[in-house]
C-alpha cells in the first residue's frame, strides 16, 4: 500500500506542478515541494513555494479557488481510479530551510 501511495504521490506532484504553471499568470514562479498523501489515500495536499514571497497570500487564494478545476485536470491527465480530495498550502518547511542557508552563508 505504501508504494500505492508513492506512486500517488509523485502523480499528483507532476499534476500539480503542470496545472499551476499552466493556470498561473505569471507573476510569480510557483514552487510544488512535495504532496501529503493520507494513509487510506482520500485525502491529499500539494505543498508548493511561491517567489517572491510577497504573492504568497495571492498564490494560495488562488490555488485553493482552483481545486475543482485542479480534480478535472487530474481525471483528465491520469489513469487515477480514485482521485483524493485536493488541498493546497504553502510549504513552510522549506521557507524556514531556506531561511537557514541564507543565515548560514552570511
Amino acid at each position: 500500500m505504501a508504494n500505492r501511495n508513492e506512486k500517488i504521490s509523485e502523480i499528483l506532484h507532476d499534476l500539480g506542478a503542470r496545472f499551476l504553471s499552466l493556470n498561473g499568470n505569471g507573476s510569480s514562479l510557483l514552487t510544488v515541494t512535495h504532496v501529503e498523501l493520507t494513509r487510506d489515500g482520500k485525502r491529499a495536499t500539494i505543498f508548493f513555494t511561491v517567489f517572491p514571497d510577497k504573492h504568497e497570500k495571492t498564490a494560495l487564494e488562488f490555488a485553493k479557488r482552483k481545486r475543482s478545476e485542479f480534480k478535472e485536470f487530474i481525471k483528465d491527465n491520469s489513469k487515477l481510479g480514485r482521485i483524493p480530495q485536493m488541498d493546497f498550502g504553502i510549504d513552510s518547511g522549506e521557507k524556514n530551510r531556506q531561511k537557514i542557508d541564507d543565515l548560514l552563508n552570511q
